[in-house]
């Protein structure tokens, strides 16, 4: 499909097979480092923290050896977990300080900030829909804490781009750097974009020491912002057969998954709600990626609609679903998510909470 995903669901097994875990932990910061590419897939519900974790621990790994790599899939967990008791279109902890605009810099959606590690990070993820997390920081620090834009816009535009869009762990991202999520901002000077950029900018409007950044003005080239207004793809209408005495599985664009109810029979339904993409935009790419993956699935059928709506039309009862905080009105059976351990289910304020609490299930599982 692109020049990263494949989406082919032995190919993604294979993906997950040459993760290499210990270089992930030493190199993971650097933009050519080795990163597993594998967010799409897990965000789409593809596959698993859980999974990907179990064949890497099948491969003999010790968690004190790849802690690195294994804190990075509880994070994605964590911010799920926020996202089940916390209204993630609001301030989670406190409200951001310093905010001028409510919109984003012009410069940021063109990718001419001038500053050419973040300029490169957005002109791939309008190419490709990945950008490394490293420089979603740095653009989010930028955006928030330079130009001073409120992150919950600038958030929006970066969620619509990516492939691996998730509504918790972007959200809850975007207000950490803004000092939103976490007991200070988030700054990255030039000195810090170049080294793992491997740009050699200097004498930019971010070649300070930080803590000249925090008390900087807006430099020029960030004050001119606007709203982004995105463009919103949906696959057209087209008729389904429905066999009502089989159970309904719906599928959606967090669940994806082709192992769910396998080998049971059923009526597999993409559920395309007008509602949800109005509110949560994406990009073509991404609904297209989302289409592709849906493949790995056998008999799936789109329905573009309410679920009250496909349920008045087609079968009220046996349904079933995962559960998800942006699910619209389900009803039926809601099933759990995957997660690398279930018996961590509480709401944490800070990361380091919740991994005291899983790393100790986590020793005792390796």
């Amino acid at each position: 499909m692109n020049e990263i995903f494949a989406t082919d669901y032995e190919t993604i097994l294979q993906k997950i097979d040459l993760v290499d875990p210990v270089k992930y932990g030493k190199s993971r910061n650097y933009i050519d480092g080795a990163v597993t590419y594998l967010s799409p897939y897990i965000s789409r519900g593809v596959i698993s923290t859980k999974q990907v974790l179990n064949i890497i621990l099948e491969k003999g790994y010790k968690i004190q050896q790849i802690e690195s790599f294994v804190k990075e899939l509880c994070w994605r967990d964590y911010f799920q977990r926020v996202g089940q008791f916390k209204d993630l279109n609001k301030e989670i902890r406190q409200r951001q300080e310093l905010v001028s605009n409510y919109e984003i810099p012009v410069h940021i959606l063109n990718a001419t900030t001038g500053i050419h590690g973040i300029d490169n990070a957005i002109k791939q993820l309008y190419r490709t829909g990945y950008m490394h997390n490293h420089c979603r920081m740095y653009t989010a620090s930028l955006v928030c804490n330079i130009a001073k834009s409120h992150w919950q816009h600038p958030s929006q535009w970066m969620y619509y781009h990516l492939l691996d869009g998730d509504w918790a762990s972007n959200t809850c991202s975007w207000q950490w750097v803004a000092g939103a999520n976490s007991n200070k901002k988030y700054y990255a000077n030039q000195e810090n974009i170049n080294k793992f950029t491997f740009t050699n900018q200097t004498n930019t409007y971010l070649d300070k020491s930080y803590e000249e950044m925090e008390t900087m003005e807006t430099p020029a080239p960030l004050l001119l912002t606007q709203k982004f207004v995105p463009e919103i793809y949906l696959p057209a209408a087209s008729t389904i057969e429905i066999d009502a005495a089989l159970p309904t599985f719906i599928y959606n664009y967090y669940n994806l998954d082709p192992l769910w109810h396998k080998d049971e029979p059923g009526n597999r339904i993409l559920l395309i709600e007008p509602e949800f993409f109005s509110q949560y935009p994406v990009s073509k790419m991404c609904v297209d990626f989302m289409l592709a993956l849906c493949k790995n699935i056998s008999g799936m059928q789109v329905f573009a609609g309410s679920f009250q709506s496909f349920t008045d039309t087609y079968v009220g009862d046996n349904v079933y679903y995962k559960e998800h905080p942006l699910n619209m009105g389900y009803k039926g059976t809601e099933e759990p998510r995957d997660w690398i351990t279930n018996n961590v289910a509480e709401y944490y304020s800070s990361f380091f909470g919740y991994w005291k609490r899983v790393e100790k299930q986590l020793y005792k599982l390796s």
